[in-house]
């Protein structure tokens, strides 16, 4: 297998992403398949890594990336040394991060003899649900989208109220990440772009307007995104499909750091619902 990891590929917004590719090598064009991680996600986070070994093994050739403002570096990756960057992220920047891997990937003349850049699917987990989504709504590339324990609706996690007043006055709001214990800032500038945008950003319209096939996977005992966002996503896409994985969480049992050389069992499902939709004509 080749496997080839943290490719720099210069972003819009002057911070450069990070990206991963996993295929077999036999000359023959592979289906690609990219994978956006969640909020305070990376690509290398838990059992991920094994996770695109294995869509590599099923014929797909499967990229991951790390967004520009995710918080992590060229030197270091994983975890997030570099706050700053994490409370200047917005959604527009993901979404202009994932345009310009798409353009990466399909106009590659490195890999060309093993990409089939006729079949371009996007998978998002968590928070890249909704990114995969509204991307899929937009660029006629994409013939099929799937939603990994994603959300249905950005705006009803913003603060209201007192909250979101003191946001406005002090500039600044800190989440803490509960493995790390830092203190993760969100700068004001997260809430005004998306008010400017929100007509593209509320996922309802994208999911609407979907022309493509969407599988939508979501375990019923996930505590961060819950099970309703999933059927909210299926209620309003007439080309979906819901999948649900009885008793798993939000990472289908599977946490960071994952020392293991296999999936959890609830994600090694999620991964047999992905190809069998993937490889359906």
């Amino acid at each position: 297998m080749n496997i080839t990891k943290n490719i720099i590929l210069e972003g819009k917004h002057h911070k450069p992403i990070l990206v991963d590719v996993f295929y077999q090598e036999n000359h023959t064009p592979k289906p690609i398949l990219i994978f956006c991680h969640g909020y305070k996600g990376y690509k290398d986070w838990g059992a991920w890594n094994e996770m695109a070994k294995i869509f590599a093994q099923k014929g797909f050739f499967f990229v991951k990336f790390n967004f520009s403002y995710n918080g992590g570096t060229v030197k270091q990756p994983i975890d997030f040394p570099d706050l700053e960057a994490f409370g200047n992220n917005n959604f527009i920047k993901e979404l202009d991060d994932f345009n310009t891997v798409i353009n990466w990937i399909t106009s590659l003349k490195e890999y060309k003899k093993e990409l089939d850049i006729q079949q371009l699917f996007l998978m998002g987990h968590s928070r890249g649900g909704g990114i995969v989504t509204i991307k899929a709504a937009e660029d006629v590339r994409v013939k099929k989208v799937i939603s990994l324990a994603g959300v249905s609706d950005y705006k009803s996690r913003f603060p209201t109220g007192e909250i979101l007043k003191k946001w406005e006055q002090e500039g600044v709001i800190y989440i803490q990440n509960e493995r790390t214990k830092q203190q993760m800032p969100h700068f004001y500038q997260f809430y005004t772009n998306f008010i400017e945008n929100e007509e593209r950003l509320t996922i309802k319209n994208a999911v609407a307007n979907l022309k493509i096939p969407l599988l939508i996977i979501h375990g019923d005992k996930d505590p961060t995104v819950l099970i309703d966002e999933a059927k909210n996503l299926h209620q309003w896409c007439l080309k979906s499909t819901l999948a649900i994985i009885k008793d798993a969480n939000h990472g289908f049992g599977t946490q960071h750091p994952w020392k293991e050389k296999q999936l959890s069992e609830d994600l090694e499902k999620a991964v047999d619902y992905c190809v069998q939709f993937l490889k359906k004509s």
